[in-house]
């Protein structure tokens, strides 16, 4: 099972509470993190694009940083790792975002991806005047597939005259050319959004479900694999999980009680308000998903609480799981939790003894 961190290019993580640990965010760190994501042998980082912080006493996500430029300053100091860098595809043309690609493989030749980012809280796009109106929740990925079919088409000839409802080229040119082709990754939960992964991108991210129950998202993946048996392509399904560990099972309990005991409740509101403006959205899409009342503080994500050898545990279960490619990681304390990855929880992984011995 590959491993990967969703790095923190957002203040204070993918805690929305008071109470778990309160920092900035900086190319310093996101650096940090990936250096130490590649020491321990992960397969890939990840950085998310947010435009618009949620607000609340713990200022969520009003601080972050831009995703491309980011990977980019990352790139030149890795030797190893995949980077992935996120579009907001309403507010960078795709020749644009497919010449960006080329550049930053001209710097981490084969290491750079794209997740495609389609867009569903309407406040980030509507400050810049970019926001299309409410008929973009049914049409996005409609606009997403023809931004992707842009970018390969450049970067697999370095031409492009694409002629579609949202994007029209003439003659659109790239060179250089990436050394391969990006790979493309997406995290639609909704069919639609699973239906455009099938179709177009290498891997989907699904939401893990639940806390210590690391095989329940076995449906949501499952759903990913209904969509991809009708295209016949290889999509994997890489699902993401927060790790809480500490020395003990309890001392690690006790730390995510007090995570959700100081949840931001004003933050979640905010949350919950963008989430809510789409009223035809299906009710296993992402927005939906990260809403629900059993553990907003953290999105929902699927999360492991325990000891070392606990989350080990958890984590082998999570590999047994049918089509699943990969677990994509974050953390309450991201320098503490990776360096406890790499040096107390990777090592008691049967699923990740290979990486070990090469290591």
């Amino acid at each position: 099972m590959d491993v990967g961190v969703f790095i923190p290019i957002a203040n204070n993580g993918w805690l929305i509470s008071k109470t778990s640990p309160q920092y900035n965010t900086s190319f310093a760190l996101n650096r940090d993190v990936t250096l130490l994501a590649e020491k321990y042998g992960f397969e890939f980082a990840l950085s998310m694009i947010k435009l618009r912080g949620f607000g609340g006493e713990s200022e969520f996500w009003d601080h972050a940083l831009e995703s491309f430029t980011l990977m980019a300053g990352i790139a030149a100091v890795t030797q190893r790792i995949k980077l992935y860098a996120s579009t907001a595809v309403l507010t960078l043309p795709p020749a644009i975002v497919a010449r960006m690609a080329s550049t930053i493989d001209s710097i981490a030749p084969g290491r750079f991806g794209i997740n495609i980012v389609s867009g569903w809280a309407e406040a980030e796009y509507a400050q810049m005047g970019l926001w299309p109106g409410k008929t973009h929740y049914e049409k996005r990925y409609d606009y997403s597939t023809e931004y992707v079919t842009v970018m390969k088409e450049l970067w697999a000839t370095g031409t492009s005259d694409f002629k579609g409802s949202y994007f029209q080229m003439t003659d659109c040119k790239l060179s250089p050319r990436p050394s391969v082709m990006p790979t493309i990754v997406s995290a639609g939960q909704s069919d639609v959004g699973m239906e455009f992964s099938a179709k177009y991108a290498d891997f989907n991210f699904c939401l893990g479900e639940g806390v210590n129950t690391p095989t329940k998202c076995a449906g949501t993946i499952g759903r990913l694999m209904k969509a991809v048996a009708k295209t016949g392509r290889k999509v994997g399904a890489y699902a993401l999980f927060m790790v809480i560990a500490d020395e003990t099972d309890t001392a690690a309990q006790a730390k995510w009680e007090c995570y959700k005991a100081g949840k931001d409740l004003d933050a979640l509101s905010w949350l919950g308000a963008q989430a809510g403006a789409d009223d035809k959205a299906d009710a296993g899409g992402t927005a939906a998903s990260m809403i629900n009342p059993v553990s907003a503080v953290n999105f929902n994500m699927g999360t492991v609480v325990g000891s070392y050898a606990t989350v080990a545990r958890m984590l082998d279960e999570l590999a047994t799981v049918e089509g699943i490619a990969g677990a994509m990681l974050t953390f309450d304390d991201f320098i503490v939790g990776m360096q406890n990855f790499g040096q107390r929880i990777q090592p008691l992984m049967a699923c990740r003894q290979k990486v070990m011995t090469v290591a």
